[in-house]
């Protein structure tokens, strides 16, 4: 008999989808990828249980197991790689507690075995600071796509390198970083050095009004069409009144409609390499979990969309062949 499988049965891996603990093991197209690390926070912490909240709520769009399907589009997304097992989850990098340094080697191992194994890392954290662990697993050189109320681009002072607020510092920086657009950038709490640095460094700030103004389509069509293109997602992008479980949503931020139809943009436009999303702080949450639900089905529908073009079957198949 088959199981009714309800949200709140079982062990939550994402989507339910397979654990594959043992990377040398691993042969789906996508890996899930927690990152429980919140010692980058450097005002309150709690980030740290996002990738098990996430790993949660994404249960409840498991469904049948056959994909999803969106009323709006009155498509069905992620049938073959929900039914065909091509997702796996991987499990959550080991946390050195006050190490951060043996953390990050942690998650720069896990991603590069992932990558290794020509699977496409989705990865759920944590504070901002995992990005540039993230990043630098990769060879390759990418755009980078970061949405986000601030720009993560702190001066290295005091001694503080990898804090949430200098991740792209560290990525702007790197030989395999083509260029750096940070879209949502609105917090009156940065200095003047975390804005004009990004900008002297040839990279692009599109803050709030920029963005209303050139809207989705205009964001995605920043970069040549077809480009390789890493996505970093701070949930804090989207209005605070949205993300209460987020210790630093700020106000004027994006509705989901406006962050949902950038990540569409972006994978219809672009070849996405990986992404991340961070910054749910369940702790902080409504009882409800709103803003763990609500990052759970951002990441569930970029993922959708990326799996949903001609580039991304095109590879499906060439994998089934071999």
């Amino acid at each position: 008999m088959p199981r009714v499988n309800r949200p709140y049965v079982g062990i939550p891996s994402f989507l339910r989808s397979r654990i594959c603990e043992d990377l040398s093991m691993l042969d789906a197209a996508i890996a899930v990828l927690g990152v429980p690390f919140d010692e980058g926070s450097p005002f309150m912490p709690g980030s740290r249980l996002a990738p098990r909240a996430l790993r949660e709520h994404s249960l409840r769009f498991y469904g049948s197991g056959q994909g999803y399907y969106d009323p709006e589009t009155r498509r069905e997304y992620l049938v073959e790689e929900m039914s065909q097992g091509l997702i796996a989850d991987v499990g959550d990098v080991d946390i050195h507690p006050a190490n951060a340094p043996r953390t990050f080697e942690n998650i720069t191992a896990m991603v590069r075995g992932i990558l290794d194994r020509g699977a496409l890392p989705v990865v759920l954290g944590g504070d901002h600071s995992i990005t540039y662990p993230v990043f630098r697993a990769f060879d390759e050189k990418l755009h980078v796509i970061h949405f986000d109320a601030h720009t993560d681009y702190a001066p290295f002072e005091n001694d503080l390198t990898i804090t949430n607020s200098h991740a792209f510092r560290h990525i702007a920086g790197m030989d395999n970083t083509l260029s750096l657009t940070q879209v949502g950038i609105r917090s009156l709490r940065h200095s003047p050095e975390q804005v004009e640095d990004v900008i002297a460094g040839g990279n692009r700030i599109i803050p709030m009004g920029e963005f209303r103004r050139i809207g989705p389509e205009g964001i995605a069509a920043l970069l040549p069409a077809n480009s390789r293109v890493y996505v970093s997602i701070d949930v804090d992008a989207m209005d605070m009144s949205l993300v209460p479980g987020c210790v630093s949503a700020e106000p004027n931020g994006m509705s989901y409609v406006e962050l949902r139809d950038s990540l569409k943009a972006i994978a219809e436009r672009h070849d996405i390499a990986g992404f991340d999303f961070v910054e749910v702080n369940p702790p902080l949450d409504v009882g409800t979990g709103v803003t763990a639900y609500l990052g759970a089905l951002t990441v569930i529908e970029f993922l959708g969309h990326i799996c949903a073009q001609p580039r991304w079957a095109a590879r499906r198949s060439a994998r089934r062949a071999a």
